[in-house]
């Protein structure tokens, strides 16, 4: 390696590099501002503008875009007429090429940013670089990331690098390209076309005209929702924290793709508490909810509702689990225990059953700008894809409007919010008691609404549980009286549901028959 091209938007690392390279007796080539940090820290730099003999020009727009920068990348090293072209036009060969970008996802991140501000920082010779030293890859060798830096100078030092890291920085850097091009198709795509050819900021359309995705694989899958299936664990190009995707194994064997499925849904649904929570989950189904005072009520509280379907299920936490609490869940048979922490006591007492596994995940999001889609949720159908915002809609007690002569109570108004939070999260139809912070029964996925009533309370009393005084969350309207008259008939006060429905006053009349405190959130949560 001779001659290294070295031009990036983002410094960090880069003096380390440079210096590294020029102890090999690596030229350096460089333009603009690196160009001139490098000089100022005592390194040897040729500007590119003499290598071109043309100057940079347009603000810059144009300076790398000559052929005595793209032949001396794409050049192929084994073919002596490649060769002999560059001699004849007296043009020096590129071994390495170092490019990071304009940073255009962190400028449209940015609030107020301009229609002008997000056109300048769509990067132009930087990716036409790229894509001419990756295509090259046997001869030339591309970094995309400061985090590359370090290995690729410690290989070089050793003696050359191996056509496997070459072959894996070139894909590195496609990916590269491929997620900055798709960065700004959504961004263009999103703004009302008039709009943006006579404002300045135009108006974003909340979906973008084209939807381009960014998965990185974490890691292949045994099998997928059943043996012959073959299934992939895939992350959102930048992690969000207090996510799945950005969760740390602590324990146990590898996740299966129904293990994450439904890590992921007890997971977001513990999130949603301030005070100490545990939510157990079974086929990506609440089975128990509770809050207490601490890790170890909080269980014990969930899996009352039901323990029979508890066994082999998901347990998460948000809080720590100290030693009470992971004392308590060795008992049971669990695959997955989530938490943001784990005492050392309680990871010695965890880690003693083999095939459990533990995951740790902090409750902080990340910081900086994400993805487009970061809180939107997908589903694929034939040929195509549905995309919505998350169900991330908050209702507080003066969001709610009672209907009925009875009034709720602070408790019952407390136990119908605690309700409104979980049905949220169970499948529907989906009908849920509860009462002092944790559930008694839940009915979900029926074709019925008045079967996930009668689900629900036969599932309170298996487990021998009283309805008395409960309060029931419907995740949406019921559309006549019959499931009301259910869940009054087995114990329920008061009862919290969307409305809407063209019998509306039937059902309140029924609340009223039976002395029930009804309220109307106007808000839906259909979990299909």
């Amino acid at each position: 390696m001779t001659t290294a091209l070295i031009s990036v938007a983002d410094k960090s690392g880069v003096l380390d590099l440079a210096r590294g390279l020029h102890a090999a007796g690596v030229q350096l080539l460089s333009t603009g501002g690196t160009a001139r940090l490098l000089q100022e820290n005592g390194l040897p730099v040729t500007e590119v503008v003499e290598r071109t003999g043309f100057p940079e020009m347009l603000d810059g727009r144009v300076k790398t875009l000559h052929p005595a920068i793209h032949a001396g990348l794409l050049a192929r090293r084994d073919l002596p007429g490649h060769m002999a072209a560059l001699q004849q036009q007296g043009i020096g060969a590129i071994d390495l090429l170092v490019v990071n970008l304009y940073p255009f996802e962190a400028t449209v991140a940015r609030p107020g940013c301009t229609l002008a501000d997000a056109i300048e920082n769509i990067d132009i010779g930087g990716p036409a670089m790229i894509r001419s030293a990756a295509k090259n890859w046997r001869d030339v060798a591309v970094l995309t990331d400061p985090a590359q830096y370090a290995d690729v100078l410690a290989e070089l030092q050793s003696g050359g690098l191996s056509l496997q890291t070459r072959f894996a920085l070139a894909t590195a850097a496609f990916n590269r390209i491929s997620d900055y091009a798709a960065a700004i198709s959504n961004y263009l795509s999103a703004l009302a076309a008039g709009d943006a050819v006579d404002s300045q900021t135009p108006q974003r359309q909340h979906f973008p005209g084209q939807l381009n995705a960014h998965w990185v694989k974490v890691q292949d899958l045994r099998y997928g929702e059943n043996p012959h299936q073959q299934a992939a664990f895939y992350r959102n190009g930048k992690v969000a924290g207090g996510t799945l995707a950005a969760a740390e194994q602590l324990h146990g064997k590898a996740l299966s793709y129904n293990n994450l499925a439904d890590a992921d849904a007890a997971w977001r649904c513990v999130r949603q508490w301030q005070e100490p929570a545990c939510v157990i989950v079974k086929h990506a189904a609440p089975c128990g909810v509770a809050v207490a005072d601490g890790a170890l009520p909080a269980y014990r509280k969930a899996l009352k509702t039901d323990p029979v379907s508890a066994f082999g299920g998901i347990i998460a936490f948000n809080v720590a689990v100290d030693a009470d609490a992971a004392a308590a869940v060795a008992e049971q048979f669990a695959e997955v225990v989530i938490a943001p922490d784990f005492s050392p006591e309680a990871l010695q007492l965890l880690e003693k059953k083999a095939n459990l596994r533990l995951l740790r995940i902090g409750m902080d999001a990340a910081d900086g700008p994400l993805p487009l889609d970061a809180d939107w949720q997908f589903q694929r159908v034939g040929g195509g894809m549905l995309v919505q915002t998350a169900d991330a809609r908050e209702l507080a007690a003066e969001d709610l409007q009672v209907v009925t002569q009875e009034q709720p109570s602070p408790q019952q108004l407390a136990d119908l919010l605690f309700a409104w939070k979980v049905v949220r999260f169970v499948k529907s139809n989906a009908i849920v008691f509860c009462k002092d912070g944790m559930t008694l029964g839940l009915g979900s996925g029926q074709p019925s609404r008045l079967d996930s009533a009668r689900i629900a309370s036969s599932k309170a009393a298996q487990a021998g549980l009283s309805l008395h005084g409960s309060a029931v969350a419907s995740d949406a309207f019921f559309p006549f009286r019959d499931g009301l008259d259910v869940v009054a008939e087995h114990g329920a006060s008061s009862v919290i549901q969307p409305g809407g429905s063209r019998r509306d006053q039937e059902v309140i009349d029924a609340a009223n028959e039976h002395g029930i405190a009804l309220v109307f959130t106007g808000v839906r949560h259909f979990r299909h």
